[in-house]
């Protein structure tokens, strides 16, 4: 057991030495602004047909599993709001980044721990590159940018999927459906779920890159450091979530 605390807590600091070195390699001159566009290309162009998707799908049966309890108790006009909400809090934000933590954190495992076996990133230094702020901060930086805009992205197709889905069984009117959407909304259900995206976008980034940078060698570790770069980061996900919850709740009423 104290061998395993060991472990964790040694894992925990050279992550956060990891990140700490983000930070100052950022402000440093000589930004790499094409290896940064082509990242924001790969993680947010190349996500949008799986979270549309999953997006539509999530309203769709948020829609079709609560309209029966609504109806219930006839309250099936605030379906809208209750999808709404519930998209645009918790599940959109919390679903996205789980996606992007499978597609994105392990891609990025798995394309820098190649190049760590395959002594490109040693080769760069050789070659006066840096390869932390070439391949790190580029790529850190794209998923803390791109992570939020995906979440609004899945927030408006989920909110359609619930229009969908509230159409199977009953006539809804589009501008009415966005007009009970709209009026539900307040800036403290919306202004926290997107900050805190931007806290997962770059977890997901700098832990696929960390596990990346840390692969030894042979191949095998290259699929280690992808499974370790999905784990770690779906985790640090959901410890996110928990902390902006308890924030969010502790500052304003909900």
């Amino acid at each position: 057991m104290e061998r395993y605390l060991k472990k964790q807590l040694t894992l925990v600091g050279s992550i956060t030495s990891f990140s700490l070195r983000f930070f100052k390699e950022i402000f440093k001159p000589g930004f790499e602004f094409k290896e940064f566009i082509r990242q924001c290309f790969t993680v947010g162009y190349q996500s949008l047909p799986l979270v549309t998707i999953t997006g539509f799908i999530m309203g769709l049966v948020l829609t079709i599993q609560s309209r029966p309890t609504m109806a219930r108790f006839g309250a099936e006009s605030l379906i809208p709001s209750m999808v709404s909400l519930s998209l645009i809090r918790e599940i959109a934000p919390v679903i996205t980044a789980l996606i992007c933590a499978g597609r994105v954190s392990s891609g990025i495992g798995a394309e820098l721990g190649s190049m760590k076996v395959t002594e490109q990133i040693d080769a760069m230094e050789v070659s006066a590159i840096n390869p932390y702020r070439y391949l790190v901060v580029s790529r850190t930086l794209a998923t803390t940018l791109m992570i939020p805009l995906l979440v609004i992205y899945t927030d408006l197709i989920g909110i359609i999927g619930g229009f969908i889905g509230l159409n199977m069984h009953s006539e809804s009117n589009l501008v009415h459906y966005f007009s009970h959407v709209f009026e539900s909304l307040e800036y403290v259900d919306i202004l926290p779920a997107i900050i805190k995206t931007f806290f997962f976008g770059f977890f997901i980034g700098i832990i696929g890159c960390y596990e990346g940078f840390n692969a030894s060698s042979g191949t095998k570790s290259v699929g280690k450091a992808a499974n370790s770069a999905v784990v770690l980061a779906s985790l640090m996900i959901f410890i996110i979530d928990l902390i902006a919850v308890q924030i969010t709740d502790l500052f304003f009423e909900l």
